[in-house]
């Protein structure tokens, strides 16, 4: 009972009691009568509610937001239909996908009433109808749909459940505002598996990226080479700079191969060849006649005693 009618029948009651008790007891009976008409005739409905009325059994009304008055015995309330936006919770477990693998999938449904009549004649109970649809129309998802599509594109999902539910409801008068998968539960074993596969698919990554890398960095070196071979001042002033970088540190040795030393300084060599060329000559047999170096200084300081030792 609404605080209306239930004002209204208070204020009945005491009249009626104080008619009875106080002037005529058939006028109070005939006030009490009256309370107990309005008391079962005078409705409310609040603005989100919808009063399906039956009058000898047929459909008499649909009574929206306000106060109405319905004939007491041959009117009943035989539904209350609230029209907000509701929220209905369902999930599948253990429903296998196309590709053969098990999974929980929890989700949530978003619904409202949008013709009270369908609603309270057309079902037993709605409410039941919309959780059984759902749970169904998830396990035909589930089953039509691959595991890595199921995980990746949810949002597919969610509108092909909210398409197949709602094409499912409408006949009851109720719509489908949306519907969102909250979970996809997987198995422990699976899961090592995929985080295994995701593993070894980032260190083929890098990999390639790697093996580019050092492909690039070839190109580079073969280009420096055909430019140091065109350039051996570059390449002699590449070397010292290299030298010149590994000594920076203080107290560092480094022991280098003589033929590294000739190498930087490929001019020496050069001049002496051309030297020794310029002096070889050709014996009137034919032979080459290769000049005698001179001797150093030294050797002439230490015959010079020798010869003094004779003299004497």
């Amino acid at each position: 009972m609404n605080p209306i009618t239930a004002f209204l029948v208070f204020v009945f009651l005491a009249a009626a009691a104080g008619v009875g008790f106080f002037v005529n007891p058939y006028l109070g009976v005939a006030l009490f009568a009256v309370a107990v008409v309005i008391g079962s005739s005078v409705k409310m409905a609040n603005v989100w509610q919808k009063f399906v009325i039956l009058r000898m059994g047929k459909l008499q009304s649909v009574k929206g937001a306000g106060l109405f008055a319905i004939i007491p015995v041959l009117d009943a309330v035989v539904a209350v239909i609230d029209e907000r936006i509701q929220t209905t919770g369902f999930n599948a477990e253990q429903a296998l996908t196309k590709d053969t693998v098990p999974v929980n999938v929890d989700a949530i449904i978003f619904w409202h009433v949008h013709d009270a009549q369908k609603a309270a004649l057309a079902i037993t109970n709605y409410r039941e109808a919309i959780d059984r649809v759902a749970q169904t129309s998830l396990r035909e998802m589930i089953g039509s749909s691959m595991l890595a599509a199921l995980l990746s594109d949810r949002k597919d999902a969610d509108e092909q459940l909210k398409v197949e539910i709602g094409q499912k409801t409408a006949a009851w008068g109720i719509s489908v505002s949306s519907v969102e998968i909250r979970d996809v539960a997987i198995p422990v074993a699976l899961q090592d598996a995929m985080s295994r596969q995701a593993q070894a698919e980032r260190e083929k990554q890098a990999r390639v990226i790697l093996g580019s890398a050092e492909a690039a960095i070839a190109g580079k070196f073969v280009e420096a080479a055909n430019i140091y071979a065109g350039h051996p001042e570059a390449l002699q002033l590449r070397a010292m700079n290299i030298i010149y970088e590994t000594t920076k540190e203080r107290g560092a040795t480094i022991l280098m191969p003589s033929s590294m030393v000739d190498s930087m300084n490929p001019y020496g060599n050069t001049l002496a060849l051309a030297i020794a060329s310029s002096e070889t000559i050709l014996k009137p047999n034919g032979a080459l006649k290769v000049p005698q170096l001179p001797r150093p200084a030294v050797s002439s300081v230490v015959a010079a005693p020798a010869a003094q030792e004779g003299v004497a």
